[in-house]
């Protein structure tokens, strides 16, 4: 089985404003709500992919409420640990320009902690466990480094989409994979990453540091596979940018839906670029159609 964790999910409130005026009275044109949480995202496209899974992590209130129904509206399965506290809600406000208001995380206890410990130390050989996402200042950094742990000594693989001192952290206990845009790669080395030979370069000095398989998303440019004896490049599919919300989270769904059902390294970064695409190219997450039919546009080469 494979599980997704959100430790800080949220309810995407999306608002568009025709010309958005700062200090004075705008009316809105379409507003959507979406179930929002990078792991969330990625349990979303899995479904989509007709791969099974369960989403675990906090929630809290109405707000929580609404999350839970979403996913079982979408026949996802979830086993969330209530807390005290509503679920934030995030703004995204679409004018001329793309502006976020991200709400604050909740306070998480130490006995929500510890129930969501237990969760982890019941999975079994053979599931995966998708960390992403931030953590909530009450949780500390530290927090998926103790996930990543707990998932080591249980045998179970893990996905690290994280960033920062917690991403670095965790990296000692070997996860499956880590999904560092080129952006953050070069965050993590002091470097600047542009290029697909920097990509390479610097994802493989990351592959050094614990991970099995490094995949360095770079937007229009493509993507880059690290794994142990092999490096591949995606060409990105041609198509008009529409939403760049959840195209990481959908890369890392897309390549555990592929591996999951083929056993194969390069058609899964094949479905994970597609997949990453599919989001990018649509106004939600991928469908399954959209993933299927960019997958023949993708293009791999061997580095």
């Amino acid at each position: 089985m494979i599980y997704t964790l959100t430790l800080n999910p949220s309810v995407d409130y999306v608002v568009r404003v025709q010309d958005f005026k700062e200090g004075h009275l705008n009316r809105t044109g379409d507003t959507s709500f979406y179930a929002g949480g990078k792991g969330i995202n990625v349990s979303r496209v899995l479904q989509r992919l007709t791969v099974e899974n369960t989403a675990l992590g906090f929630l809290g209130g109405f707000t929580g409420d609404f999350i839970k129904n979403t996913l079982t509206k979408e026949g996802i399965n979830s086993d969330f640990i209530a807390i005290e506290d509503n679920t934030r809600i995030n703004v995204k406000l679409k004018s001329a320009f793309e502006t976020e208001i991200n709400g604050e995380g909740p306070q998480i206890t130490s006995e929500h902690k510890a129930s969501l410990l237990k969760q982890i130390d019941a999975l079994q050989q053979g599931d995966i466990l998708v960390l992403s996402g931030s953590i909530p200042s009450s949780l500390g950094t530290e927090f998926y480094m103790e996930a990543a742990k707990h998932c080591q000594d249980h045998g179970v693989d893990y996905v690290l989409d994280s960033s920062g001192q917690s991403f670095m952290k965790a990296l000692q206990y070997e996860p499956f994979l880590v999904k560092p845009n080129h952006h953050e790669l070069g965050e993590l080395f002091s470097a600047k990453v542009d290029t697909v030979e920097q990509a390479v370069h610097y994802g493989k000095k990351l592959l050094l540091m614990g991970p099995q398989h490094v995949i360095v998303s770079m937007g229009g440019k493509g993507a880059v596979l690290v794994a142990k004896d092999i490096a591949l490049f995606a060409e990105a599919p041609k198509g008009v940018l529409k939403n760049s919300v959840g195209a990481g989270d959908s890369v890392v769904a897309g390549f555990i839906a592929g591996f999951k059902q083929t056993n194969d390294i390069k058609e899964a970064f094949v479905s994970g670029v597609a997949a990453g695409s599919a989001t990018a190219f649509s106004d939600d997450l991928c469908s399954k159609q959209q993933v299927e039919e960019l997958k023949s546009q993708i293009q791999i080469h061997t580095i």
